[in-house]
């Protein structure tokens, strides 16, 4: 237990911030086919009861060793009495929009924007996938302009065909974002050369904070979802009946709308931030401090060890800083990687930082 206290001053205590960051690659493969068990069932995709969403995992997800990746769903502003799951896919855009977009000043849902102008008639986006990443993932939140999303326009699962992969990105988004309830959130775009044009070139959003990525419906072309599911002749097709977009949303349930989106993922990409706030304690030791020991195995028969004869300078072996409360109760211990000797002729600045 110390005996001998220093207090510390404003000037030797600085408080930084400093922000790391992790690329994060998930391949499409992982999302659909790595683990394909039998077609239709994969392990290491997890579909609930409820039909409302799927859970895709590294690993299949009966294993201590799979590690969450990110949820899939589907939702819709537009009612309809033909719509399959139709209360579920408007509670779950209600429920995205409420917590992602806040509410309009008529105390309305606001609903998702493409072109990032609020409560106008343009870019609104009535049919959304959601994309929901794990918290194991993102961190703090993703990292601005480094989002990509490599997405097949088109294609059927069970069909055999994928075309028209793009890379969707929040480019320019580092210097041009927007804030919502739930934190900042960029658009998301085809190409670099798209941003900025508004609604005609925006295709989603990209919320940092929150970890979700909201994709319009109307970026996809042709075939989408489970092949035949609809017996419509979609224009321009090359895998016969096949299901288009606007009859999958309608006509198909969460679970296959869900199955269709991973089945055209072509890659992701993106960095991840940790924010790591730290306190630096700056311990200064001049020359007539701590040259002593409490440590009672330090003097014998009342005479110092470390001295031979009545002249040597006393001596002592620095070991640990510890940092104390007002009240003098131990907060927090820091151990030196080796002892430093200490006489009357050395003075030292011993560095303790505290990263939270």
């Amino acid at each position: 237990m110390a005996s001998t206290f220093k207090t510390l001053l404003n000037d030797d205590v600085v408080n930084t911030r400093t922000l790391l960051h992790e690329a994060i690659p998930v391949t499409g493969t992982i999302v659909s086919g790595t683990y394909q068990e039998t077609p239709g069932t994969e392990l290491n995709i997890k579909k609930f009861s409820h039909g409302m969403f799927q859970s895709v995992f590294d690993y299949p997800f009966l294993s201590s060793s799979a590690n969450h990746i990110f949820d899939i769903t589907y939702g819709t502003t537009v009612s309809s009495s033909s719509n399959t799951q139709n209360a579920k896919k408007l509670n779950i855009y209600n429920q995205m929009a409420q917590v992602l977009m806040g509410y309009t000043t008529g105390s309305q849902i606001r609903k998702f924007d493409s072109d990032g102008t609020l409560d106008d008639s343009t870019g609104q986006m009535d049919h959304c996938f959601f994309m929901n990443f794990s918290r194991l993932l993102t961190k703090d939140e993703i990292k601005k302009n480094s989002f990509r999303l490599g997405l097949y326009t088109s294609g059927t699962t069970g069909a055999g065909h994928k075309r028209d992969v793009k890379t969707i990105g929040d480019y320019q988004s580092a210097s041009e974002y927007r804030t919502s309830p739930a934190g900042d959130y960029g658009l998301l775009f085809t190409s670099s050369l798209g941003a900025g044009d508004g609604a005609d070139a925006s295709i989603g959003l990209i919320f940092y904070q929150a970890g979700i990525a909201v994709l319009t419906s109307s970026i996809f072309q042709e075939d989408f979802g489970a092949l035949g599911n609809v017996k419509v002749e979609v224009p321009g097709s090359t895998a016969g009946l096949g299901t288009g977009i606007d009859q999958a949303q309608t006509a198909s349930t969460i679970d296959q709308l869900a199955e269709g989106l991973r089945y055209v993922l072509h890659d992701i990409d993106f960095n991840n931030t940790i924010e790591l706030n730290s306190s630096i304690y700056f311990c200064r030791v001049n020359h007539n401090e701590f040259n002593y020991s409490s440590n009672p195995t330090y003097v014998t028969g009342s005479k110092i060890r470390v001295k031979s004869n009545i002249n040597d300078l006393p001596v002592s072996y620095i070991t640990t800083v510890g940092l104390y409360a007002a009240d003098n109760e131990m907060l927090a211990a820091a151990k030196l990687s080796e002892p430093i000797r200490k006489d009357p002729n050395t003075e030292l600045t011993l560095r303790v930082r505290l990263d939270y």
